[in-house]
């Protein structure tokens, strides 16, 4: 079942990046490269996708579970994997800077299969058995290979795919997706079943982490100066993580307790996500109520 999850994720990936690679050449086109300076929000986001947060869930895992490897294991791994593909959708919607986030989806994916089990090995160590090259293959054909063969073939159709195939597969991804957190949730329903307060703790600490990683990339934007578009970008790039990536590593890799909480990750992450962009959103129209009464 797990080797089945992994090829249906495979398949999730190369549909995504077929549908949607037409918007990574557009957008990288418009020169996001052309000036150094503007690769700043980039290494920006990699720093908290890869160093901040995975540091912070690791404190936050040593404070509430102090004797609890595999649970902090997990805390790590929920912070540590990739951004969030669908964070594509929310900045989409909110006006933020669409070639800053398909550089940071695209960038982001190629550094994936060295950056996740690395960080993992480096703060996890010899708590739990870590797998490493495993993980670097799995991390290689569930993200990179989709990734790179979505670009071959826009290229090579030149861009005739998208409008073909993306509306044939966007339905098949959608249901293989929804095969892959059954399959994915039926590891971990054991641990979830039984309700009891470390659960309900757990999943307290699943939303304060996520809700700091979105709070954490807002404030350093506005403090970097950013506008209103970068800062969009950073702070749904920063909140979102590929959490169904995350759950087959977690599944596949490592014993079921660690899943829970990528589990709960994935139960709270689009939620977390409408009611950023709902803070974002009134925000912006208070900033604009502002403008209309100076300019008045």
């Amino acid at each position: 079942m797990r080797e089945f999850s992994f090829f249906l994720y495979l398949f999730i990936s190369l549909a995504f990046c077929v549908h949607d690679v037409r918007w990574k050449y557009q957008s990288w086109d418009t020169g996001f490269c052309e000036r150094a300076e503007e690769a700043v929000p980039l290494f920006v986001c990699l720093f908290i996708l890869h160093l901040a947060m995975p540091l912070i869930a690791l404190g936050m895992g040593h404070l509430v579970f102090p004797t609890d490897a595999y649970t902090i294991t997990g805390l790590v791994l929920a912070a540590v994997i990739p951004t969030g593909i669908s964070s594509f959708i929310w900045v989409s919607i909110y006006r933020g800077n669409i070639a800053l986030t398909l550089s940071i989806i695209l960038i982001d994916t190629m550094l994936a299969p060295f950056v996740v089990p690395g960080v993992l090995s480096l703060l996890i160590g010899t708590s739990v058995t870590l797998d490493t090259a495993a993980m670097m293959s799995s991390l290689f054909w569930m993200i990179v290979v989709p990734s790179l063969l979505g670009m071959l073939l826009n290229e090579w159709t030149k861009g005739s795919i998208v409008p073909v195939w993306g509306p044939r597969l966007n339905p098949l991804s959608k249901l293989f997706m929804a095969s892959v957190v059954a399959i994915n949730g039926s590891v971990v329903a054991p641990y979830l079943a039984d309700f009891n307060w470390k659960l309900a703790g757990l999943a307290v600490i699943i939303i304060f982490l996520a809700s700091f990683g979105y709070a954490l990339s807002y404030f350093i934007a506005r403090l970097l100066g950013w506008n209103e578009a970068d800062q969009v970008a950073l702070v749904f790039n920063g909140g979102m993580r590929n959490i169904s990536a995350g759950a087959v590593l977690a599944v596949s890799y490592f014993p079921p307790p660690v899943a829970v909480p990528v589990v709960l990750g994935m139960v709270f992450q689009q939620m977390l996500a409408s009611l950023t962009g709902y803070l974002l959103g009134r925000r912006s129209q208070l900033l604009q109520k502002s403008d209309k009464t100076s300019a008045a």
